[in-house]
């Protein structure tokens, strides 16, 4: 499937748009997300209508836990992603090339269909980077609200203005992955930049789309309280004050083996900071009883 934003350059090479990173891509290679091919100077989705997970989950899972509570979703995820988490804990489909990863064969028209005969009210896109699929998203999206169905997306939220705005209209809900409130850790984590991620965060709320945030609590890397009352004062500031919070637990994943589980005094603590700064619903993900 061509893809919907790139430009092309000289000599063959083709620049991808999608997301801040602005990959120039050369012929026959691929960009950080490892699913946008140049071919002949054209960029290619190598992961359209190929969905290498599928799953009926709980919307709670996602998480979301003020929409439609108690109701299930057909959660579906191709291969990439446009960060590098040191953390990741679906590295072996995100971090994976689409050859490397066995998949279906599911048009939009397919994957609606599916939702329907499960009797589920919406789809999830999830587990990887919905975004650098974005344009099988919004095809399924855009079918999805055609046939009544509602769309989640969990994401990064790493993306230019052009694709985000127009996949916007078929969202009804996401939850967005802000990892941190120090581009410095975004640098050196996840391979990104803060300021695009609250960009999203922000036009979704101006998009009337039901948004959750999850922040998963790494030990030494992002748990220093005065940044999580940064990240609160910001929601607050920014009409996000009842925007459900989710404080996740870190355990070692991928290439973070090294650092201990989050104790959950930490996540305690964090969500009293939250409360403090005005955030409403404050919850604690990955903790076992």
């Amino acid at each position: 499937m061509k893809c919907n934003y790139f430009q092309q350059l000289d000599g063959g090479t083709v620049e991808c748009q999608l997301c801040p990173h602005h990959c120039r891509i050369a012929e026959g290679k691929t960009g950080i997300c490892r699913s946008r091919r140049n071919r002949h100077g054209v960029l290619y989705s190598e992961v359209y209508g190929k969905p290498c997970a599928l799953a009926i989950d709980p919307v709670e899972k996602k998480p979301l836990y003020h929409f439609h509570p108690g109701t299930k979703c057909l959660s579906v995820a191709c291969t990439g992603c446009n960060f590098r988490c040191l953390n990741c804990q679906n590295h072996d489909i995100s971090q994976a090339t689409p050859d490397q990863v066995p998949h279906y064969r599911l048009s939009p028209r397919q994957l609606v269909a599916l939702c329907e005969e499960h009797h589920c009210p919406g789809i999830a896109y999830t587990y990887t980077e919905p975004l650098t699929y974005i344009e099988y998203v919004t095809d399924a999206a855009r079918r999805a609200h055609e046939h009544g169905l509602w769309n989640i997306l969990v994401t990064a939220g790493y993306v230019c203005n052009e694709p985000l705005a127009d996949l916007l209209p078929y969202l009804d809900a996401a939850n967005v992955d802000l990892k941190s409130f120090s581009d410095e850790i975004y640098q050196r984590v996840s391979g990104g930049h803060l300021q695009t991620v609250l960009n999203t965060i922000l036009a979704m709320r101006d998009a009337g789309v039901w948004i959750e945030l999850t922040n998963l609590v790494i030990p030494g890397i992002n748990d220093d309280m005065e940044m999580i009352r940064s990240m609160c004062r910001w929601m607050a500031d920014n009409g996000l004050a009842g925007a459900p919070l989710h404080f996740s637990r870190f355990f070692p994943q991928y290439r973070m083996n090294d650092i201990a589980p989050t104790p959950i005094e930490t996540l305690r603590q964090a969500r009293r900071v939250a409360l403090d700064e005005g955030i409403k619903h404050v919850y604690l993900g990955n903790v076992r009883s």
